[in-house]
């Protein structure tokens, strides 16, 4: 009986059935210095049989603490109805930090952190002073919708002042190069001088192969690549949006010094090696790389090709400090005078305790200060609302706890001033203002109020002064 032929089985194919989309990681939004946010329980933690957090709490604030610090956000536990809530108070800084489970430890949510002045006013900030106070980048994992929310230029601009930096400090390397030359270089390619030289009666062109020494080939074409990708980005959004034409402009002038290479986007791991084997002590080099790498990888630094962005932050205070500085660089320029920065230990006072074991504090540090012969103006740049807000509800409908940080910062810029020795000294407390805020006290010649005090034998001018938030041109 004839064996039976053993029947071949057909390939099992899987049934797919449509299901629903995964749910997305949310991004909760707060405003620098302003209301707490209150977290869903959900987002972070299974449900509880009180319906709280419950003891999620505590592990929820143990795996966000360090992110949370960056950030300068203070997290607390609110009495609300019927249980307790986690809330997040923001402070001084912008930026985006993502929000870990108090179950699992992974990524559930983002946090944003909007500046107060909006982002046109932090752009045209960091514009003009030459995108010196950006943001910092952190070593976290990419916030969850946070590359939609954020506008392009708030990491793209960073990262064409990285390249830029990075051309100007490439080291050179070797090309292969071929040309036609009348004396011989390196290698004569025989066969193409019988076909291409001879055969048309240009005896005297040798077609040669040889190294030439220029600036870092492969690296450059990738800069170019990096450069054409972020101004492509920002050219999507620059129509609305100026800071993003001018950055767009940047990266159009850096393009013209790399007219002569092919952009290359870097293979996988190239940029890993170039840190590893390249100048590992040239700061430019290593920060051009690492930009570099965060193009590479579409971590929203612009056009909102991706969801998720960086983790990064910003002090708002240091960007304040920085623009006041050229504002008041400006003005002396015309002036005359001579002006020192604390950023750069130029105005630092040092206290002497007479017990050293009580020391609570060392020295005293005026963000600026500019002399003019016998007279002497003392600048501290305040990144609050206390003037804007004091204009608008007037000092009886202001907080006590407003009222209290405004003679904080009065008691500091005069405690300033009584260790100078100079005739006349002018204390300023510089604040910042909305746009409209601005120009309607500067048309009533009203965004500057001073008054006289009398102490010591001399006179010292206590100065409150609004600045807008942007566009130092028309300050």
């Amino acid at each position: 009986m004839p064996p039976r032929r053993q029947q071949r089985q057909r390939p099992r194919w899987h049934k797919w059935t449509a299901t629903g989309a995964p749910e997305s990681k949310g991004l909760y939004r707060a405003v620098d210095h302003g209301s707490p946010i209150s977290l869903r329980q959900v987002d972070f933690a299974p449900p509880t049989r009180s319906g709280g957090w419950g003891t999620f709490a505590e592990s929820f604030l143990r795996l966000n603490e360090r992110a949370l610090l960056e950030l300068d956000v203070t997290a607390r536990v609110a009495a609300s109805s019927p249980e307790p809530t986690l809330e997040l108070i923001p402070g001084g800084r912008t930026g985006a930090i993502p929000l870990r489970s108090a179950q699992t430890g992974g990524v559930a949510a983002g946090l944003l952190v909007q500046p107060r002045f909006g982002w046109s006013g932090a752009g045209q900030v960091m514009a003009e002073t030459g995108w010196a106070a950006a943001p910092h980048f952190l070593e976290f994992p990419l916030v969850p919708g946070s590359a939609r929310d954020v506008p392009p230029w708030v990491l793209a601009g960073p990262v064409l002042a990285r390249l830029a930096e990075l051309l100007r400090s490439l080291g050179r390397g070797y090309e292969v190069r071929e040309e036609r030359r009348e004396l011989p270089r390196g290698r004569i390619l025989w066969p193409r001088y019988l076909t291409e030289s001879l055969a048309r009666g240009q005896w005297h062109q040798l077609p040669c192969m040889f190294p030439d020494l220029v600036q870092d080939p492969y690296l450059r074409r990738a800069i170019r690549w990096a450069i054409e990708r972020v101004r492509g980005d920002l050219l999507i959004v620059g129509g609305r949006d100026p800071i993003a034409q001018q950055l767009s402009e940047v990266a159009r002038l850096l393009l013209l010094r790399l007219l002569d290479v092919v952009p290359t986007e870097p293979r996988g791991g190239y940029l890993d090696r170039r840190l590893k084997l390249g100048a590992v002590t040239d700061i430019a080099f290593r920060r051009g790389v690492e930009a570099l790498g965060w193009v590479v990888d579409e971590r929203g630094l612009g056009g909102g090709r991706e969801l998720d962005g960086l983790a990064w932050q910003l002090p708002l205070d240091e960007l304040w400090e920085r623009y006041v500085e050229g504002i008041v660089r400006h003005e002396v320029a015309k002036e005359g005078g001579e002006v020192l920065v604390g950023r750069l230990g130029q105005t630092t006072i040092p206290i002497h305790w007479s017990e050293p074991g009580l020391r609570s504090l060392g020295h005293l540090v005026p963000d600026i200060v500019v002399r003019r012969g016998r007279s002497l103006r003392i600048i501290d740049a305040k990144y609050k609302a206390h003037l804007a807000d004091l204009d608008e509800a007037g000092w009886r409908a202001a907080s006590e706890a407003l009222k209290e940080a405004h003679r904080a910062d009065l008691h500091q810029v005069l405690a300033y001033a009584s260790v100078f020795d100079a005739e006349h000294v002018t204390a300023s407390l510089v604040y910042p203002l909305r746009r409209g805020t601005w120009e309607a006290l500067h048309a009533k010649n009203q965004e500057k109020w001073r008054a006289e005090l009398p102490t010591g034998g001399r006179m010292i001018t206590l100065e409150l002064r609004g600045l807008p938030f942007g566009s130092q041109g028309q300050a």
